[in-house]
């Protein structure tokens, strides 16, 4: 729990001032002597009161009070609430290293039928954009709900040069912000304090094998995604174990055109590529881990096909959950009210002047 003015739980102090007076005005009665013409009178008047039925009142008075104090620094809680709807951008590293066979057949493949099994899984409402990247980043499919759409474009993922992971995250703000108006894209200054608000429903997921090699470094541009509240999850794929790398023709680019993403692969033209330099690429864990975090998002390492899908499946539980400052300011005032006029209500019964019959006339 934190509080909105801190400030204020100096009313607080008013329970040990309230604790003072009640002290002094009890000893104070006590060095006062008076005299009555008839104790038995007063005992009739003024009822027996035992010790419980002292404190009682005078708890619940203090106790209220305190409530009331806390209060009024405006206490707010943190809680999860479950988003109707959420965009999400799966953004797909398509680097020459997502050849590599550690991962059976190769990363890409494996990278390929988990995201297709994601994208099934998404419960209705939920809108998905696919963002390939290399040495640049593109939007391969628009955030549509439209399931057809997104799995035939899991199959045109080719590989390029380079890997640019912040370039991919910059992308995918602003394929986000084409459809959500609360979003601001990502050549718009905001300004705020974005700590204090809650999460945007949208997220952006990172599946990567590799390290930034080029363009704006992924720190820079996770404090593009922070200051718009939108979470950034990532996944660190593959192994560091030396692997041929083999990409079937299918998989190998040849430019942005029929159906090809990158800007010139390195693997050349038509046939098969394979090589038994090993892979020399291993995702930037660290970096991955300093992304998440700054966003709010969660890091995930998946060193074979089995963990990447156990990754993917983990994450609709998370993405779909948003957390939410909730002021308690009101609950707060209205619990110690309910103590005050409580004591009071006590006090005012178990101090009633009960009546005294009159004895009657003498015979």
């Amino acid at each position: 729990m934190s509080f909105a003015w801190p400030s204020a739980l100096l009313a607080l102090l008013a329970v040990p001032l309230v604790l003072g007076v009640a002290w002094w005005s009890r000893r104070r009665r006590r060095r006062a002597v008076v005299r009555v013409t008839s104790a038995a009178l007063v005992r009739a008047a003024v009822p027996g009161r035992s010790r419980w039925r002292r404190r009682v009142p005078a708890a619940l008075l203090l106790l209220g009070l305190a409530v009331l104090g806390i209060g009024a620094a405006r206490p707010q809680a943190t809680v999860a609430v479950p988003a109707s709807s959420t965009t999400i951008l799966l953004a797909i590293d398509v680097s020459g290293s997502m050849c590599s066979t550690d991962v059976q057949p190769n990363r890409l493949t494996a990278a390929e039928k988990a995201a297709a099994d994601f994208i099934k899984a998404q419960p209705g409402g939920a809108r998905i954009g696919l963002v390939a990247f290399a040495g640049i980043a593109g939007v391969l499919v628009p955030p549509t709900d439209d399931t057809d759409a997104l799995l035939a474009a899991l199959p045109n993922l080719t590989t390029s040069r380079g890997t640019a992971i912040g370039q991919a995250i910059l992308t995918s703000i602003d394929a986000i912000a084409d459809i959500d108006p609360a979003v601001p894209p990502t050549g718009v200054d905001v300004t705020g304090d974005p700590a204090g608000s809650a999460y945007a429903a949208d997220v952006i997921v990172v599946l990567t094998d590799g390290a930034n090699t080029q363009g704006v470094q992924p720190q820079t541009a996770a404090k593009q995604a922070a200051a718009r509240r939108l979470r950034v999850y990532t996944i660190g794929f593959g192994t560091t174990t030396p692997a041929p790398m083999v990409c079937d023709s299918s998989q190998i680019g040849d430019g942005p055109g029929g159906g090809r993403f990158g800007g010139g692969g390195p693997f050349g033209g038509g046939g098969p590529f394979s090589g038994r330099g090993g892979n020399p690429l291993v995702a930037d864990y660290a970096a991955l881990q300093q992304v998440a975090t700054t966003t709010g998002g969660q890091f995930y390492s998946a060193k074979d096909a089995g963990q990447l899908q156990s990754a993917l499946a983990d994450l609709p539980r998370a993405i779909t959950i948003t957390h939410e400052h909730r002021d308690l300011a009101a609950w707060f005032a209205g619990f110690g009210g309910l103590l005050i006029a409580v004591a009071v209500a006590l006090s005012l019964w178990w101090n009633r002047v009960r009546h005294v019959p009159s004895a009657g006339p003498s015979a």
